[in-house]
C-alpha cells in the first residue's frame, strides 16, 4: 500500500502529465495556475486511500481523483471572488492576478472538466457521476446558506453545522465515497466511508474557524481575523452571541457595527471577547468531538485495520494541523 505522501506525489505526477493549457490560453492558464498553487490535495488523496483499502493498483482511481480536485479548486476560484480575497495559499488569487471575469470563466470550464475526469473511471461511472453531482449540489447549497447567513441577525448552532456539512463536509465525504465506488466496495462500507468523511469535514471546518482567529499567520499564508473583518457568522461568532452577557454583546455589536474602526483594532477587540468566553477552547473541543466520531466510523468499516492505517494518519494530521 502507498503512504499518504506517496499518493500525493503520484497524484501530482498524474496532474502534471495532463495537458491542461489549450487555446484560448487566457481561459486555461488560470486553471493550471490554480491547480499548481499548492494545497494539501486532501480530497484526491482521500479518494485514492479509500480505493486502496480494496485494491493495490491506484491507476483506475486517478481520473476521478483529479475530477474531484478540479471541482474543489473551481469552488475556490469563485469563493475568492465572492469573499474578495486577495491571497490563497500564499499566492495572489486568480481574480486578483487576472480579473473577475477571467476567474469566473476559468472556474466554469474547471467545473466541466471535473465531470469529464470523473467519467474517465473504468467502473461504476454512472453511480460515480451521480454521487459527484450530488456533492457538487450540496456544496452550492452550503455556499448559499453561508451567504444567507450574512443577512440574518442570529443563526443557531444546528443551522451552522448543517451549512458546513454541505459546504465542506460533503466534498470530503464524496471523496471517500467515490473511492469506494470506483473500488466496487460493499455498499455498507461505502456508506461508512461517506460518514467518516462527513464527520471529518465538519471537524475540519470548525478547526478552520479556530485557525482564522487563533492560528499562526506565517503558517496560514493569510492574515489572522479575515472572518472577523468580513463579519462572517462562523461557529465562534454564533457561540459568542449565545454565551455573551449584555456588556460582551454590546462590545461585539460595537466591533461589528462600527465600520470606521481600524482593522487591527476590530480583530483584537473581537478576539478579546472570544477568549473571555473561552471560545478558543470550546471550538477545539467541538472540532475534536467530530474527529472522534470520524474515527469511530472508520473503525466500523469491514476492512483489516492495518489497511486503514493511512486514513487514520490523515485524520490525525487534520486534527493537529496548524495551517
Amino acid at each position: 500500500m502507498y503512504h499518504r505522501t506517496e499518493l500525493q506525489e503520484a497524484f501530482n505526477r498524474f496532474l502534471k502529465a495532463q495537458q491542461l493549457i489549450k487555446n484560448p490560453s487566457q481561459l486555461y492558464e488560470p486553471v493550471e495556475y490554480a491547480l499548481d498553487s499548492g494545497g494539501k490535495r486532501i480530497r484526491p488523496v482521500l479518494l485514492l486511500m479509500a480505493y486502496q483499502l480494496y485494491h493495490e493498483d491506484i491507476d483506475n482511481a486517478m481520473s476521478p481523483a483529479l475530477g474531484l480536485e478540479m471541482f474543489h479548486n473551481y469552488t475556490l476560484l469563485h469563493d475568492d471572488i465572492m469573499d474578495k480575497s486577495a491571497m490563497r495559499r500564499g499566492h495572489p488569487t486568480v481574480h486578483s492576478k487576472w480579473n473577475d471575469n477571467v476567474a469566473i470563466l476559468s472556474g466554469d470550464v474547471m467545473s466541466i472538466l471535473a465531470s469529464q475526469y470523473v467519467l474517465k473511471a473504468k467502473k461504476n461511472c454512472q453511480l460515480l457521476l451521480e454521487r459527484f453531482n450530488q456533492a457538487a449540489i450540496d456544496v452550492c447549497e452550503g455556499q448559499q446558506y453561508d451567504m444567507d447567513f450574512e443577512q440574518l441577525k442570529t443563526i443557531s448552532e444546528d443551522e451552522y453545522i448543517k451549512m458546513i456539512s454541505l459546504k465542506t463536509g460533503a466534498l470530503l465525504a464524496a471523496a471517500l465515497e467515490m473511492g469506494g465506488i470506483v473500488a466496487d466496495a460493499p455498499v455498507d462500507d461505502i456508506r461508512k466511508l461517506y460518514d467518516f468523511g462527513m464527520k471529518m469535514g465538519i471537524g475540519f471546518q470548525l478547526q478552520d474557524d479556530w485557525l482564522d482567529c487563533f492560528g499562526d499567520e506565517s503558517k496560514l499564508g493569510k492574515i489572522i481575523g479575515e472572518d472577523i473583518l468580513s463579519e462572517k457568522k462562523t461557529y465562534l461568532f454564533i457561540k459568542a452571541y449565545e454565551l455573551a452577557d449584555n456588556a460582551q454583546q454590546n462590545a461585539l455589536d460595537h466591533a461589528f457595527k462600527t465600520h470606521d474602526l481600524p482593522a487591527d483594532d476590530k480583530i483584537q477587540f473581537v478576539l478579546d471577547v472570544y477568549r473571555q468566553l473561552g471560545l478558543d477552547e470550546l471550538i477545539k473541543q467541538k472540532s475534536d468531538a467530530y474527529f472522534d466520531d470520524a474515527a469511530a466510523a472508520l473503525k466500523a468499516i469491514q476492512v483489516d485495520e492495518a489497511r486503514k492505517e493511512e486514513l487514520y494518519k490523515v485524520l490525525n494530521y487534520l486534527k493537529g494541523r496548524s495551517f
